[in-house]
């Protein structure tokens, strides 16, 4: 896993937990389930690229 795509990963994670913990205090349903979602594609980018690696570890 590239160190860039690793750190999108891990910058959209925390923008979704961002964005769940505002939506938790203002009462804003909206907000806490797009961090959730954005927490999600986060974990699905992270995997995808932990993937790649393993392929790319086989085929060396």
């Amino acid at each position: 896993m590239s160190i860039e795509d690793r750190a999108k990963a891990f910058a959209k994670n925390i923008e979704g937990k961002v964005q769940e913990g505002v939506g938790e205090v203002t009462g804003n349903p909206n907000d806490k389930a797009e961090g959730k979602a954005k927490q999600a594609e986060a974990q699905v980018r992270h995997t995808a690229e932990n993937l790649k690696d393993e392929v790319k570890k086989t085929l060396d």
